[in-house]
This record gives structure tokens, C-alpha cells and sequence, in this order.
């Protein structure tokens, strides 16, 4: 069951990902102070979309 709702989920790991890699890096090239895991835009984005994964999946299973 847990497969399953990852299996489902995975747009939302996937667009996150994608959503804070582009705002992290034009943020850092523009040269705003921002603060990022080890200081890298593509950790930052990876932990987050991971988690975002993780939670959504859970979610799913719970609703359903």
C-alpha cells in the first residue's frame, strides 16, 4: 500500500524539486542573501523535495 501511494505521489517530489532548484539558484546568481543547506542550491532543493514526497505519500494513505 505504502508502494502504491509512492508510486502516486511522486509529481509532487518531483515538482517541488524542480520549483526550489530554479528559485534557490536565480536567487544565489542574483546575489540575495538566502540560506541554503550546505550551502547548495540542488541539497536544498533535493531535502525538500524529499520531504515534500514523504508527507504527500503519507497523506495519501491516510485519506484513502
Amino acid at each position: 500500500m505504502f508502494a502504491q501511494a509512492v508510486h502516486q505521489t511522486a509529481g509532487v517530489g518531483l515538482g517541488t524539486f524542480l520549483g526550489i532548484f530554479v528559485v534557490t539558484f536565480f536567487m544565489r546568481r542574483a546575489g540575495k542573501d538566502i540560506t541554503l543547506l550546505r550551502d547548495s542550491p540542488f541539497f536544498t532543493a533535493l531535502v525538500a523535495g524529499m520531504g515534500a514526497w514523504t508527507l504527500s505519500a503519507l497523506m495519501t494513505m491516510v485519506v484513502s
